[in-house]
């Protein structure tokens, strides 16, 4: 399956923004068996209004035997932001970390950057994980950034900074690679979790789905861009849905 993109919204991104989105989708198409995962037609690829700008939203998802929904979305106000937004669910039968990332720029420059595999069933890594996270050299960022109170879901190794050159952009490409070749290897070597462990990575699910849903900044750009109904809709079924 191919995943060329057509010319499209991340061409007229931040250059990071652009590197990250096709970083993500090579790790993706090098270790994993992808098919589609088909969201509502109205809402892969969106179009709106914000203080006088236009906000376009792009959308893919995938699945795979491990994964339900391995969602990345691209997203441009005018010239103002530049945002890539990314998670990978698990398949609640299997004991996986949620990777999630993101990035936020305008201006030509990169405000934010996060990425983490964040623990689920056990509130703590899986040893495996924990090994390898631990091998990679210490990065060292010089602008790191405080998580909003709801980031007791992420983990030790989550990287939440202000990229201060190209050098450290280039660091944090380099670990997001990182996070999702360890992600996708363990993934394919894991095995189907047993029926009290699917019941605990359910529950873990939900609890992240919830937390990330207090993202007043993302909810009040869609609000204002969309409505309220529409931004909790699509908070809900296409940012961060829960497993059945």
């Amino acid at each position: 399956m191919s995943l060329a993109s057509t010319p499209s919204l991340r061409e007229q991104q931040h250059p990071l923004i652009r590197q990250l989105a096709d970083t993500i989708e090579a790790a993706w198409h090098q270790h994993l068996d992808l098919s589609p995962y088909h969201l509502p037609a109205e809402l892969g690829y969106v179009e709106g209004r914000l203080e006088g700008e236009k906000l376009t939203i792009e959308n893919r998802c995938y699945q795979t035997p491990q994964f339900r929904k391995m969602h990345l979305e691209l997203a441009k106000v005018g010239t103002m932001l530049d945002i890539l937004h990314c998670v990978m669910f698990p398949r609640p039968e299997y004991d996986l970390p949620m990777f999630g990332c993101d990035l936020v720029g305008g201006r030509g420059q990169i405000s934010a950057a996060i990425a983490d595999l964040s623990p689920l069933s056990q509130r703590t890594l899986p040893e495996a994980y924990n090994s390898e996270l631990s091998a990679l050299p210490a990065p060292n960022f010089s602008q790191p950034r405080e998580l909003p109170e709801w980031g007791d879901i992420f983990s030790e190794f989550c990287i939440f900074v202000r990229p201060g050159s190209p050098e450290e952009e280039t660091l944090f490409l380099s670990r997001v690679r990182d996070f999702l070749d360890i992600h996708c290897t363990r993934a394919i070597a894991s095995n189907p979790a047993s029926p009290e462990q699917v019941l605990k990575i359910i529950a873990g699910q939900h609890n992240y789905c919830t937390k990330q849903q207090q993202n007043d900044k993302t909810r009040r750009v869609l609000e204002k861009a969309f409505g309220s109904d529409w931004a909790e809709n699509y908070m809900t079924t296409v940012l961060f849905d829960l497993p059945n």
